[in-house]
């Protein structure tokens, strides 16, 4: 095997360094897309690497020779992988995709189960106000989907601060947000290397939700001011949400939430998400330029092109290698 081989199992690593200044520097529904494909993309290839690596060693063994109807000899005149540097792939790969089943079955009920609660709240409307005294608003995936705000969260915003509100949670409602963070999630459980990518994904599709806001209002400052006001009330009497809502990754967990109203992470130097929206919406909202955006975005692209390449030749190189051993004599 050629030293390439190992891109797509390096790539990740990049990936997380480049992911926070692709949510920042793109535009929001442009970044969202961006992270979701390329964690699927680095995902798929850098597990399809761990399968291959661990392959080559496997039809070196005697009996997987025989059954194949293959060359000994020529097999072990291949470019060889060693022993434990197969058995450990093989390990990676196992627990890979036991991680990335187990994501799925959990998202796939919790997905269920948001559909369901969906169909049993009351009224007919999109927006569905409860009596809860918590502030908190949130849209859940169904057919159709609903939006939940609490009486407290009314309470703790203003007139036109609700619309920003609103609007706010109908971009969640009208894009499907839910499936780009499953698809993150689900990338992230089976290649650990992809967490910061999938988190950013989540603040991507706030900041896509905020932007279309923005517009639908027509005033940025005033969405700053809704975005920033409401996670305050939201810190000030955290919610109790239901688990499964939580874990679809739209429904922010109380200990993000309190984070996000802070000017800051007390745990980083880097401020938290919501001031990093209220940041952005104070400032024009971002577009496609040749500097430093359209860079950033040629540079990701490539990146999931070279790893997916790298998996294509690590597989044909196998493959042309399984052909060559069957069509000798043994």
């Amino acid at each position: 095997m050629h030293v390439a081989v190992y891109i797509p199992l390096l790539i990740p690593a990049l990936a997380a360094l480049a992911a926070r200044p692709l949510g920042s520097r793109l535009p929001p529904s442009a970044a969202t897309w961006l992270l979701a494909v390329s964690t699927l993309v680095l995902a798929l290839t850098s597990s399809a690497v761990l399968g291959v690596l661990a392959l080559s060693a496997l039809v070196r063994v005697s009996f997987v020779d025989a059954v194949g109807h293959m060359s000994a000899v020529v097999i072990r005149s291949g470019d060889a992988v060693s022993l434990p540097v197969a058995l450990l792939a093989g390990g990676l790969l196992a627990l890979a995709v036991t991680a990335a089943c187990r994501a799925l079955w959990q998202r796939a009920a919790a997905i269920a189960a948001a559909h369901r609660r969906a169909r049993t709240l009351p009224g007919t409307g999109q927006v569905v106000v409860t009596a809860d005294a918590a502030a908190d608003a949130y849209t859940i995936p169904g057919w159709p989907c609903r939006i939940v705000v609490t009486q407290g969260m009314l309470d703790a915003l203003a007139g036109a601060e609700r619309d920003v509100l609103l609007a706010h949670e109908r971009a969640h409602a009208r894009n499907s947000h839910y499936l780009f963070t499953s698809v993150a999630r689900l990338a992230a459980a089976a290649n650990p290397l992809l967490r910061p990518a999938a988190a950013e994904v989540g603040y991507a599709i706030e900041r896509w939700a905020d932007e279309r806001a923005a517009t639908e209002t027509g005033d940025r400052a005033l969405t700053a001011r809704a975005i920033a006001r409401a996670a305050l009330a939201t810190a000030a009497s955290p919610p109790d949400r239901d688990a499964a809502l939580t874990a679809l990754g739209l429904i922010t967990q109380e200990g993000e939430r309190r984070g996000d109203a802070e000017p800051a992470n007390r745990r980083s130097p880097r401020p938290g998400p919501v001031p990093r929206r209220v940041a952005a919406l104070l400032s024009p909202p971002p577009r496609l330029t040749p500097w430093p955006s359209t860079l950033l975005l040629a540079a990701a692209v490539a990146l999931m092109v070279i790893s997916g390449g790298a998996a294509l030749e690590a597989a044909r190189d196998l493959h042309q290698l399984i052909e060559l051993a069957q069509a000798q004599p043994r």
